[in-house]
């Protein structure tokens, strides 16, 4: 592996539709662990220094039926796809169920396969952790609860697509300050100790995997943007930072 850049080069690959793009032209099933040499020869030669694997984490059966409901969603991928079937839909690579990669993509020994290959070639390999939000299936919802920001029975009813409602318990969904909620997924507690905790094991986990990693809207998570965000719903503000 050569020295690592001042300033890096980053090639981003929607790891779901590059496999399947190499399953039609192979003419076979195609997962990280089996990709032709042809193909990581010809990442090689872009001339990039790292290579993102994007989505390569399980997605979540229920983030799926959520989105196959959403009407919104549902014209969104129609204008995409006119013949767009329930079916065609793969789910959101940022509604995590578990930090596993999915057994679609070829699982774990399919991705140190791919990092191999990556490193062969001089490439490094990056992917994605999620910090703001998971989805209603991860085992966090039933063992954890305190990890999330809870709603009202009220709230819910008056604004479903916010809030979600599991095992009796209301979970409001995940949110950006400046946008409407995210309905497939759940918002975490960033002001909770136990939740940044079991974060800080599940990024250590993915960065033994990788060479680097990729933390989605990061910022949501630092203090005075969580708190303005959700107010007293977290909690008291911690004296320490989240990514401190």
């Amino acid at each position: 592996m050569p020295p690592k850049p001042r300033y890096p080069t980053l090639y981003e690959i929607n790891t779901w539709v590059w496999l399947a793009e190499l399953h039609k032209k192979a003419g076979k099933q195609v997962d990280l662990g089996s990709v032709p040499a042809t193909e990581w020869d010809a990442l090689a030669s872009l001339g990039f220094d790292t290579v993102w694997l994007m989505g390569v984490w399980e997605r979540s059966p229920a983030g799926i039926a959520i989105a196959n409901r959403n009407e919104n969603l549902l014209t969104d991928f129609r204008r995409a796809l006119p013949d767009f079937r329930p079916e065609d839909n793969v789910g959101s690579p940022y509604c995590v169920r578990r930090y596993v990669v999915d057994a679609q993509l070829g699982g774990t020994r399919g991705l140190s396969q791919a990092r191999k290959e990556l490193a062969t070639r001089g490439l490094r390999l990056v992917l994605d952790f999620v910090p703001n939000h998971v989805a209603p299936d991860h085992s966090w919802v039933a063992e954890h609860p305190e990890y999330f920001i809870h709603g009202t029975a009220d709230e819910a009813s008056n604004n479903p697509a916010a809030y979600i409602i599991l095992n009796g318990i209301v979970f409001a969904c995940g949110k950006d300050p400046l946008f409407p909620a995210w309905p497939d997924v759940l918002q975490l507690n960033a002001f909770q100790p136990g939740l940044r905790q079991a974060a800080a094991e599940t990024l250590s986990n993915i960065a033994n995997q990788c060479d680097g990693v990729r933390c989605d809207m990061a910022m949501l998570m630092i203090n005075p943007i969580f708190e303005r965000t959700w107010g007293s719903r977290a909690a008291a503000r911690p004296a320490t930072e989240y990514w401190g």
